[in-house]
């Protein structure tokens, strides 16, 4: 049942958020025009923290060491909940904002302003935070390496939102590990003295052979992915060294960690022992945890996107999986939500056809509704001290 309360605390945040949709709408594009890989979202990072100092948030860049990082915080009164929204903004290679990180960031910035201006008028009590998290694609894991640095310390509650092909309040995300394995051979002429190499590409086409066949004894739920990164620098040298990237995904953190990693490190070491070389595998990133969802927090979220006439897809929040995020290490540890906005029915992200309609009137309206959900959300625990109770006690 919706809280008798909640519709006129929505139609206040819409109001505050309309005010500032054109600036919010004009800087998603800016960030959409500028798309910057994980860890060196100079442009993006500084132009959320300008506009959060100029509406009277305290700034601190650098946050665990890494330079586009960021924590703005405002304090309202004396007590209540710290609450945090986070905003990502880094791109895709190659095909820029095709996961609407311009979206996330936008929508951030404006939930927090319209909340912050709310506290203000109201007198009402706690701290809000926003924080800038690098690096979420590409298992960058920016928001881990926040967290491991303290970010998190003093937080009760985490929210974002992240745009996509339907409405959910949740998804099953799936906990993800990232390796590469390295294989070093012997480098000889391809034509004259072949036989004296040891072969490091053939290596990595085995591996790549052994993962296709290994995937049809997965679980349905869980993910095995490769990219072929370094396999030599000339056609007539034997490839002396191969690189290749993987990712292993399950919403099951034990099969992951288990059956998958087990079974994948096998198809490396059979694919050495083939060819005479030697391999590395190594975990070279933070592993993503799957994400948590607070059940009060979802509820409110419910209620939020039913006020914004944004009725949740069922199907969609419980069918099939959602890749994975550093949003799921924040679960583990805070009480968090991860809900979906949608731009465009149907569409997928991580193609071409999202990035285009990141910047376009679908991704315009995600950016302002994505805001109102997060302020409707963030000012309902601001009001109602009993709701971050159950938060916490859920």
């Amino acid at each position: 049942m919706t809280p008798d309360w909640l519709p006129d605390l929505a139609t206040d945040l819409n109001a505050r958020v309309d005010a500032r949709t054109a600036e919010l709408i004009a800087l998603s594009h800016d960030i959409h025009d500028h798309p910057e890989l994980g860890f060196a979202e100079h442009h993006a990072s500084k132009r959320l923290v300008d506009a959060l100092a100029e509406a009277g948030f305290t700034t601190t860049t650098g946050v665990a060491d890494l330079a586009t990082a960021f924590r703005a915080e405002r304090v309202f009164g004396s007590g209540g909940p710290t609450i945090a929204i986070f905003c990502e903004f880094d791109a895709l290679p190659e095909i820029g904002h095709a996961c609407g990180h311009n979206i996330i960031a936008t929508a951030g910035l404006g939930a927090a302003l319209a909340v912050a201006n709310r506290l203000a008028e109201t007198g009402g009590n706690g701290k809000l935070v926003v924080l800038g998290s690098p690096a979420e694609e590409g298992g960058g894991g920016g928001k881990v390496i926040m967290a491991d640095a303290g970010a998190l310390s003093d937080v009760d509650v985490a929210v974002m939102v992240h745009p996509a092909g339907f409405d959910a309040v949740s998804r099953t995300n799936l906990g993800r590990v990232s390796l590469e394995a390295v294989f070093t051979g012997r480098a000889s002429h391809a034509a004259a003295a072949p036989e004296q190499g040891l072969n490091a590409l053939d290596a990595a086409t085995l591996l790549l052979v052994a993962i296709g066949l290994l995937r049809q004894q997965l679980r349905t739920d869980s993910r095995l992915h490769a990219n072929l990164v370094e396999g030599g620098d000339a056609i007539n040298v034997i490839p002396e060294r191969s690189r290749v990237k993987l990712f292993i995904r399950s919403p099951d953190v034990e099969y992951l960690r288990d059956r998958l990693y087990t079974a994948l490190h096998d198809c490396v070491r059979g694919a050495a022992i083939a060819t005479g070389t030697t391999y590395e595998l190594t975990e070279v990133a933070p592993a993503y945890d799957p994400v948590r969802t607070n059940p009060v927090l979802a509820d409110l979220a419910e209620h939020a996107f039913a006020a914004l006439g944004r009725p949740i897809d069922q199907v969609a929040g419980r069918s099939g999986n959602a890749g994975s995020t550093d949003m799921g290490n924040v679960s583990q540890l805070v009480p968090a939500i991860h809900p979906y906005i949608c731009v465009t029915p149907g569409l997928a992200i991580h193609t071409r056809d999202f990035a285009a309609a990141a910047r376009g009137a679908d991704g315009d309206r995600a950016v302002r509704d994505g805001a109102s959900l997060l302020a409707i959300t963030v000012s309902a625990l601001f009001d109602h001290p009993e709701l971050v109770e159950q938060v916490t006690a859920s």
